[in-house]
């Protein structure tokens, strides 16, 4: 500990002595709220167990107890197809915290509401309107659009519970996520389910290597173009891919191949639909948000949660719990991070870097407590889950526990690495990249705080912006892929870079890595959900496995590569191997070496210069050996490079390392290589 404050990240970070006394604030208001759960509640656990409390529930003998917080309304009942909508047969009693309840007895022994039948609480506010909303903590929510664009809350009661067959994978080692949409998991234009991915994607992710999928837009939302961030019902799996349970089984699936399952978590807004959401659920503006401005979002639409309130606090703690003990979900990547932890939320804001901004009045500090909460929480409880944050501020301490005066998240995405090959393909030759500040890009991260690095996401490949394959080679995508067609300059530029790119961000930039689905293969089309700008069509949001499997395209060199490049890091786990060293930047040369997980890693970026008898500095006296070549032909190389071939070092001090290597690199190529000592 750092002297007697309990703030260990001032010895990892000297940087933030200045700021002893505001770090000490917020871990005093972290403390204080964990000891008023404790106190009141009786600690994380019954605190975060809201689902079992709340809502719906179904006791052994049939018994329904539904439960809802809504201190704004003076009257409550509950109707559905089970009472046929009589708002005066089932009226719900207040308790002093504004908590309404009812008891409903079982029918012979059964649920007096039938399972999958439609309900709804129904409230008279203060000025004597009377309005109808959804449950808050409905566990289903289904859309009819024959008849009404907003959702149904429907009682999921199955008479049959999903039986589990799988034990959850344990935490893995080194991070290699598949970020992946349910619904455009398909190569057909419709909406793909929970079956179809589980029965044709989840071999695909399993046989490329990757130990984790982030699944996008779960939680139910009421408008599929908004991929899952305006969200209206929390603790609803989304119904356009099925049903919970097969989800659950999708989940188990996973789980069963070795795979954890992320889910891509919306606690930084919420859609601002009334009729299908939380937005004046009781009929006043500041239930579980803030009123007026400070309740809403400007540039994404939507409402503000008030996380300074208790209620708002149990909700959003139980639904991380609620996603972990029904889906057995191993993880969140937490959206919007950045708009939680400001009052500007980012908006026309450019973070530089310079500590004021951690710690000035612009800080939310009861959003970066509740993060504390949600991370302290989640840990305490189960040990297992990973938690990452989407955040492009750069808070310090984001990945360092509460206890040692951090956030504590597991990782943080490295959301200056996609920026930066964007803008290096978008305005640079390649003659004018500059080795230094690639290096510079992928290796800036704070100490002993974990990133996930990725080349590109799902950002990078929707409509209005480019993924890194259409940067380099939209130009010939449609006419050049085919290798009954001569390769041209254009495609060959594009397949050797787009290896070389996710290659060095792999090896270079974090202690995890990122893929959105089908850019392993460079997807040759743009993602664009059905939306009245483009005739509500279908035909953009999916993924065309067909032209990776297509023997005659070249997709399938990009999909080799990738799945190798998966295979090689669970065979050498250079993700868990401490921080590359960085050994030659050569501008001229437009060469890059670094060592990283006792392998020596080679770039040759340049676009014409091959070098028949290079010279690189190594710290291993030994005999190397190719692990990796993206030059060798299974990966649309040119088989300029004999893997067969031993390398041996030399006792020659170059570099800063104490032997040396002479090798042939060519042009574009990027070469590992692993080393046994003499």
């Amino acid at each position: 500990m750092n002297g007697t404050n309990g703030l260990n990240i001032i010895s990892l970070d000297p940087w933030l002595k200045p700021f002893e006394s505001r770090l000490q604030e917020r871990n005093s208001k972290f403390k204080s709220w964990v000891d008023n759960i404790s106190k009141n509640e009786g600690g994380y656990d019954p605190f975060t167990r809201g689902y079992e409390k709340f809502g719906i529930n179904v006791d052994k003998n049939g018994d329904i107890t539904y439960r809802e917080w809504a201190p704004g309304a003076q009257f409550a009942s509950l109707v559905g197809d089970f009472n046929n909508w009589d708002r005066k047969a089932h009226p719900m009693k207040r308790n002093s915290f504004g908590v309404w309840e009812i008891r409903i007895p079982a029918k012979n022994g059964n649920p007096a509401i039938p399972h999958n039948s439609k309900v709804k609480i129904s409230m008279i506010t203060p000025s004597g309107e009377c309005i109808d909303r959804l449950p808050v903590w409905i566990k289903r929510a289904t859309q009819d659009l024959s008849v009404s664009q907003a959702y149904d809350a429907v009682f999921w009661n199955p008479p049959e519970k999903y039986v589990w067959k799988n034990k959850t994978p344990p935490k893995p080692e080194s991070l290699r996520i598949y970020e992946a949409h349910v619904g455009i998991s398909s190569s057909e234009k419709h909406i793909a389910t929970y079956d179809e991915f589980t029965d044709n994607v989840l071999p695909r992710i399993k046989n490329l290597g990757y130990n984790a999928i982030q699944l996008m837009a779960i939680m139910e939302h009421a408008y599929y173009a908004s991929f899952g961030y305006q969200v209206t019902n929390f603790f609803a799996a989304s119904s356009r891919y099925g049903t919970p349970e097969q989800l659950m089984r999708l989940i188990d699936t996973a789980h069963g191949m070795g795979i954890c399952i992320f889910l891509d978590i919306v606690h930084s807004h919420a859609c601002k639909n009334v009729l299908d959401g939380l937005n004046l659920f009781d009929g006043t503006d500041y239930c579980f948000f803030h009123e007026g401005e400070k309740g809403r979002h400007e540039l994404w639409d939507s409402r503000l949660f008030n996380y300074g309130n208790w209620e708002v606090l149990r909700f959003l703690l139980s639904n991380l719990r609620f996603y972990i003990e029904e889906y057995k979900f191993d993880g969140f990547r937490f959206d919007g991070v950045t708009s939680i932890l400001y009052k500007h939320h980012g908006i026309g804001t450019g973070f530089a870097g310079g500590y004021p901004e951690y710690f000035g009045d612009s800080v939310d500090e009861e959003g970066l407590i509740y993060l504390m909460l949600a991370n302290d929480m989640l840990h305490q409880i189960y040990p297992h889950i990973i938690t990452i944050a989407e955040d492009v501020s750069g808070m310090p301490g984001l990945c360092i526990s509460a206890s040692e005066g951090g956030i504590g998240f597991d990782y943080r995405l490295g959301m200056a690495i996609p920026d930066m090959w964007i803008k290096l393909l978008k305005e640079k030759r390649d003659d004018d990249w500059n080795m230094g500040n690639i290096c510079w890009t992928l290796t800036n991260r704070r100490h002993k705080e974990k990133t996930i690095a990725y080349a590109e996401s799902h950002d990078q490949a929707l409509v209005g912006d480019k993924t890194i394959a259409f940067w380099l080679m939209d130009k010939e995508m449609y006419t050049n892929m085919s290798d009954i067609t001569p390769l041209t300059p254009i495609i060959d530029r594009g397949l050797a870079l787009h290896k070389m790119i996710r290659l060095i961000t792999h090896g270079l930039g974090g202690e995890g890595y990122l893929n959105f689905e089908g850019n392993e293969f460079g997807h040759p089309e743009w993602l664009d959900f059905p939306r009245e700008g483009n005739n509500n069509s279908y035909h953009y949001a999916r993924r065309q496995w067909n032209v990776v499997d297509d023997p005659l395209l070249r997709y399938k060199y990009l999909n080799e590569f990738d799945k190798a490049m998966q295979h090689s890091e669970e065979k050498y786990k250079w993700l868990s191997s401490p921080q590359a060293y960085v050994s030659l930047k050569n501008e001229d040369h437009k060469l890059i070496v670094f060592e990283r997980a006792n392998l020596l890693w080679i770039f040759n970026f340049h676009p014409t210069n091959s070098y028949p008898d290079y010279k690189i500095g190594t710290e291993w006296a030994g005999k190397y050996s190719i692990v990796l070549n993206t030059d060798n032909p299974k990966f649309g190389g040119h088989n300029r490079i004999d893997e067969s071939q031993n390398y041996f070092s030399q006792p020659q001090e170059l570099h800063g390392r104490k032997n040396s290597l002479q090798i042939y690199i060519p042009c574009r190529v990027a070469l590992v290589f692993s080393y046994n000592s003499y």
